[in-house]
């Protein structure tokens, strides 16, 4: 399409200043959010494509945006416990049910605790795998590849356990009911998952099933339910995704106007 040609031309002319440095004197540095919405446009002209040529260009543009946004935490003199404090900061200005903030937040970078968190995760999906789940879950998550091993959750540097609160406490010991729980958790999810994103991180949801033990590893009371683990830190060089993975409904099976 000539449209997506002159888009395509000129988005590859603009990331080349970029990258050599010469942007204008009119035109500020790009924010870490516009490397990141860049990086979105290029990946996804690089689906509609034909030519082998634009195909590689805009791979390697989506690369190079992906890498310039992973940069600039540490450029901005951030540490690895300054980003994950700031993106746990910003999940809880989530909304929630009568504004009671039904989270907390264990953010875990020590080996040891991961080691365990590893161990005990991986007790419970040999339980899941062996028979545990039924075939029909079974064969749902066959085109993703997953299994029994975790090894995430020993080599990325952080892993944050995210525990939904079924009661809040005043300060004097009573106790009082939370609602919408789950949705006011989930949300708060959301944002944790897009700031990390916004700080140049790569995550994984990971949720063993049950995920119980997770409670006396992180020393939290059994008023809390376990949510998810989210596994947080810079992506490998040879990471990869199931391409299962990155086939997502069309706008038009998931968004009706009126």
């Amino acid at each position: 399409m000539l449209t997506t040609k002159f888009t395509l031309a000129g988005g590859i002319a603009a990331l080349a200043l970029l990258a050599a440095g010469t942007a204008s004197a009119q035109s500020a540095p790009l924010s870490y959010q516009q490397h990141l919405t860049c990086s979105a446009m290029f990946f996804a002209f690089s689906k509609i494509q034909s030519d082998p040529e634009d195909v590689s260009a805009l791979e390697a543009a989506t690369g190079v945006m992906l890498n310039r946004a992973q940069a600039l935490p540490a450029a901005r003199g951030l540490s690895e416990d300054q980003v994950i404090e700031a993106a746990v900061a910003t999940a809880g200005l989530a909304p929630s049910g009568a504004n009671h903030q039904p989270w907390h937040f264990v953010a875990i970078s020590d080996p040891a605790l991961k080691a365990r968190i590893r161990a005990a995760a991986e007790e419970e999906e040999r339980a899941f795998y062996d028979g545990g789940a039924g075939d029909e879950w079974i064969s749902a998550l066959e085109p993703i590849g997953t299994g029994v091993s975790k090894p995430h959750l020993d080599i990325a540097p952080w892993l944050i356990v995210i525990f939904a609160q079924r009661y809040g406490q005043f300060a004097d010991g009573q106790k009082f009911k939370n609602y919408y729980v789950p949705e006011s958790v989930g949300i708060a999810t959301g944002m944790l998952m897009t700031a990390c994103h916004q700080a140049g991180l790569a995550t994984l949801v990971h949720t063993p099933n049950p995920m119980k033990f997770l409670n006396g590893i992180c020393d939290r009371p059994e008023t809390e339910k376990p949510f998810l683990i989210l596994v947080a830190g810079y992506p490998a060089d040879d990471a990869m995704v199931p391409k299962h993975a990155l086939v997502k409904k069309p706008l038009d099976q998931i968004m009706r106007v009126f």
